[in-house]
């Protein structure tokens, strides 16, 4: 049987449909647009979304046997708001997860109601990319479209009810809301009542791996596909990509350097760090993880190589940086070129060296770029070990991953055995995973990724090396509490 995953991302759609032994056999991206109507503000049309789908489907499936494919699921951009009214008809276009007109209903949140209920109610703070902000300001700034609201959703939970007519959403996704209890996994009524939002208006709440239904009988003959064929729930982007890489059961890990840098950890049990500096949200496994985001990781590296020495020949600039160097470094830099999200929640903070001598070289600030970001990904390792999460190894993936050098650094300044997988299409196997899991092809999601992912190679520390970027990580954690007050004064 054929599985088909679902990735619906910021600027594409991207479709990948795997045969039961987790073979690709065929991939399909379509595009659609993005707006801008405002400054910082970030929109999409979800019928865009919709026709794009649809179409990618058709082309997905063309040439294979149809009859064949047995479930459909997703992965999603998170925390969008999409809302409908009593027919069914999008109110307005989706407001996207890197949307930023919320800051005031964001600082009401945080402030006025305050982090410590927040976190009670739900696990979580308020960012301006979570949705329960977003359906505040569309209360305090668009009160005759709030009125209107019969259907509040989330970007792939959308394309779910088109495909089946199941008002649903997944457990993972609805954590990025503020609107969801993590801990008990049911919506939060002091949540819906800060934010005026009736129960009704929420969607049904499914596991990731669980079938919401299936192909509505019009949409089947549309897309040449079964009406037999399931829908999963699916997951948000960062729980189907945990899925898709064996992020799953208990302390399990991966790191993703792409732009941002995020860590993921799974765990069969929920736990909130005290000053919330992880999100804590459900996972597509049936458990929970935490997650980390560093708002730049790889794309430090690309700022360093392209606009300070201008030029694209990573490789070569990375040979000056020799095993020996590695752990003798006396040249920091803190990798906050857009601010920083996990776990210091600080817009204010900024890229900085220090360290720097007469006898400082290029190869040395470079090494401190790429070290930079080892350490701040570790910032996050050390509150997920300050909650007795025991991270023995991780996946590591992203374009930054494909740099041998930085690899070696990453596992020596966190410790641990770093291991590179076959696959690295993400949300959209994981979608496909899900998939298969809710079919029936696989009892659990633990069960399909230790038969589906598989690992092809092992990066290890060396014991001297860890031994002396323990030293060394330990004098980075007090440069930005030092140079913390400085940061607004010099914008």
């Amino acid at each position: 049987m054929y599985y088909i995953g679902v990735d619906l991302g910021t600027s594409a759609v991207k479709l990948l449909l795997m045969e039961g032994n987790g073979k690709i056999a065929n991939i399909v991206s379509k595009e659609y647009p993005l707006y801008f109507p405002h400054p910082g503000w970030s929109e999409q049309k979800p019928e865009d979304w919709w026709e794009a789908v649809k179409c990618g489907l058709k082309e997905l499936v063309a040439g294979y046997d149809a009859s064949k494919v047995a479930g459909i699921s997703f992965g999603g951009q998170m925390h969008g708001l999409v809302i409908l009214d009593k027919d069914d008809h999008v109110i307005r276009p989706a407001i996207l997860w890197n949307d930023g007109r919320t800051q005031e209903e964001t600082d009401y949140l945080n402030n006025v109601i305050g982090k410590d209920k927040l976190s009670q109610y739900t696990a979580n703070i308020a960012f301006t990319g979570f949705t329960a902000p977003k359906v505040l300001w569309v209360k305090n700034k668009e009160p005759e479209n709030f009125a209107r609201i019969a259907k509040i959703m989330l970007p792939k939970d959308y394309i779910a009810y088109k495909l089946s007519g199941s008002f649903c959403t997944d457990v993972s996704d609805a954590s990025g809301m503020l609107l969801f209890d993590v801990a008990h996994k049911c919506w939060s009524k002091e949540m819906m009542e800060i934010c005026g939002v009736k129960e009704e208006q929420l969607a049904k709440i499914y596991e990731s791996y669980e079938a919401v239904g299936t192909l509505k009988p019009d949409v089947a003959a549309e897309l040449g596909l079964p009406e037999t064929v399931k829908i999963a729930a699916g997951a948000g982007d960062n729980a189907a990509a945990a899925v898709g890489t064996g992020t799953v059961g208990d302390a399990m890990c991966n790191i993703s350097l792409g732009t941002s840098g995020t860590i993921f950890i799974s765990s069969r049990n929920f736990g909130v760090d005290k000053n919330n500096a992880l999100h804590a949200f459900a996972h597509a496994d049936g458990h929970y993880h935490l997650m980390g985001c560093m708002l730049s990781a790889a794309s430090c590296n690309k700022w360093w190589m392209e606009e300070i020495l201008q030029t694209k020949e990573f490789a070569k600039e990375q040979a000056a940086i020799t095993a020996d160097k590695l752990g003798n470094n006396h040249v920091y830099f803190l990798p906050y070129l857009m601010g920083e999200r996990s776990p210091h929640n600080d817009a204010n903070a900024r890229g900085t060296f220090i360290g720097m001598t007469m006898d400082t070289t290029r190869a040395d600030m470079y090494q401190a770029v790429l070290e930079g970001v080892a350490y701040a990904i570790r910032d996050s390792f050390e509150v997920a070990r300050s909650l007795g999460i025991d991270i023995k190894r991780s996946k590591i993936c992203g374009g930054g991953a494909k740099s041998p050098l930085w690899k070696q650094i990453f596992a020596n300044v966190l410790n641990i055995k770093l291991d590179i997988i076959e696959s690295e299409e993400g949300p959209g196997y994981g979608g496909a995973m899900l998939a298969a899991v809710a079919c029936g092809e696989y009892a659990s999601v633990e069960e399909a990724a230790s038969k589906l992912v598989k690992i092809v190679d092992t990066v290890e520390p060396d014991a001297e090396i860890a031994a002396r970027y323990e030293e060394r990580y330990h004098k980075f954690t007090q440069i930005y509490p030092t140079v913390k007050e400085l940061f607004p004064k010099i914008m």
